[in-house]
């Protein structure tokens, strides 16, 4: 257990709470935290435990991170046709994945939590009038006015609400016959159809038919292979929002461990990754899986000792580095980082966020992430990989099931003028359903180029 901790410690002078919303009534603020303190955990510690143990695997370079969903959840949007859209997909990546790379892959959702977004300014103005801005639905609406733009705690409730229904249906879904790999052909989306990558995998599908077909007329029970008639899919979000993480920590009656019972995993964004950060202190202390998000502004010496202060046990599957440069810099300030880890010998999972550094805004006037610059920096997190002997170990996307057009490029072809026709997200830009199909067939060549490179070593 991490020492001279507490759930609370965070708020300790010594430490800086960015990106935290203000809220106006502090006993109201209190009031809602004892309510979510007294609610029913979402997850358990030995999910919790089990996730950890799988991307141990990933340390190893035995397994792959998939780990993928919204850029944030909305009260709105909140459909089972959305969730199960979006549970397609992931399921579709990790088919491809696994088939291709003959790899396990580790799934892993933004979903279930990941309503919380910071932001570069407290307030925002518009026409005159200032209000706060917008962070996510867990503590405000997204519409400019007083209302819906006060910063309200008893929005925390309703985001445990929706988690916890979202959760049910996940479990029910990858339980309940929905992941059966017979299941494969269905679990294409009806406007896939338009997309080249769709036959590739309809071509996968049909073999992966084959094989079990082959099984079966060996006498092998489908049925009675969990392996293959379920999927294990874990949630996950970045804890920004520390009073609603702290209500939702409990200790574990098995080990005495302090557990975040939001999700099973939980990640540093980029903004709040600094010394005697309040967000760093209260995850330290967490014995959940945790993510660390990397940028440019983060160097090897730093790097260093957030491993150390997060990690100090050097415990495999405790940490994943999520690399956010952008297409032109992975590879120049990658390479550094990746360096410095191996030299110190921390376990680490690598996974690539390819989303983050490559935002513009469009001509059209919409932000959105072109595709070909996604793609260069997944390669370039590869290449970085293969270079340094280590193991590319995981994507981090955003990516939504729906048909949404807010990434141009891509097999689908989105143009700049093509961005207004169904863009519907509440924040950052998603990859639709072929473009992470797509990104998934590319990845899986670029496993197998560094499987192939790492068994050529060791012949």
């Amino acid at each position: 257990m991490a020492k001279n901790w507490t759930p609370d410690s965070w708020k300790q002078d010594r430490f800086e709470a960015k990106h935290l919303p203000h809220y106006e009534d502090a006993a109201e603020l209190a009031d809602a935290e004892k309510v979510l303190s007294g609610f029913p955990p979402l997850v358990f510690a030995g999910e919790a435990r089990a996730l950890k143990a799988k991307l141990a695997d990933v340390t190893a370079g035995e397994a792959f991170l998939l780990q993928g969903g919204d850029c944030a959840e909305s009260f709105a949007e909140f459909t089972p046709n959305n969730i199960r859209d979006s549970l397609r997909v992931i399921l579709q990546m990790a088919a491809v994945l696994t088939y291709a790379s003959k790899m396990p892959v580790v799934k892993v959702a933004r979903m279930a939590g990941q309503f919380a977004k910071p932001r570069s300014a407290a307030t925002e103005v518009q026409g005159g009038v200032e209000l706060p801005s917008y962070f996510g639905d867990i503590i405000n609406g997204i519409e400019f006015d007083p209302a819906t733009r006060r910063n309200d705690p008893q929005r925390m409730l309703r985001a445990y609400s929706q988690s916890a229904a979202t959760l049910n249906l996940l479990r029910a879904f990858t339980t309940g016959g929905y992941a059966n790999l017979r299941q494969v052909h269905q679990w294409t989306l009806d406007f896939m159809g338009r997309s080249a990558w769709s036959e590739q995998y309809k071509s996968i599908a049909d073999r992966i038919g084959e094989s079990l077909d082959f099984m079966e007329a060996c006498g092998i029970d489908i049925e009675d292979q969990p392996q293959l008639k379920m999927a294990s899919l874990y949630t996950s979000h970045e804890a920004l929002l520390l009073p609603y993480e702290e209500a939702m920590t409990r200790q574990d009656s098995l080990t005495g461990e302090w557990y975040d019972t939001s999700a099973h995993m939980l990640w540093i964004g980029d903004r709040t990754r600094f010394e005697d950060s309040a967000h760093v202190e209260f995850m330290r202390g967490i014995n959940n899986p945790i993510g660390m998000k990397c940028g440019p502004s983060l160097s090897p010496d730093a790097l260093i000792k957030m491993l150390d202060l997060l990690n100090p046990a050097r415990e495999p599957g405790r940490m994943t580095l999520i690399s956010r440069f952008g297409h032109e810099k992975v590879e120049a300030g990658l390479a550094p980082l990746v360096r410095a880890v191996k030299r110190e010998g921390h376990p680490v999972v690598w996974s690539c966020d390819p989303m983050h550094g490559n935002v513009i805004k469009s001509d059209s006037g919409y932000k959105t992430r072109p595709f070909d610059r996604i793609m260069s920096e997944v390669k370039g997190f590869f290449a970085v990989h293969r270079a340094e002997g280590t193991h590319a170990g995981g994507i981090h996307v955003e990516m939504t099931g729906q048909d949404v057009t807010e990434c141009t490029g891509g097999a689908v072809a989105i143009t700049d003028a093509g961005l207004a026709d169904r863009y519907h997200t509440h924040c950052d830009p998603r990859l639709n359903a072929a473009q992470s199909l797509e990104l998934a067939f590319t990845l899986a060549e670029m496993l197998n180029l560094e499987l192939s490179e790492r068994q050529a070593d060791a012949a």
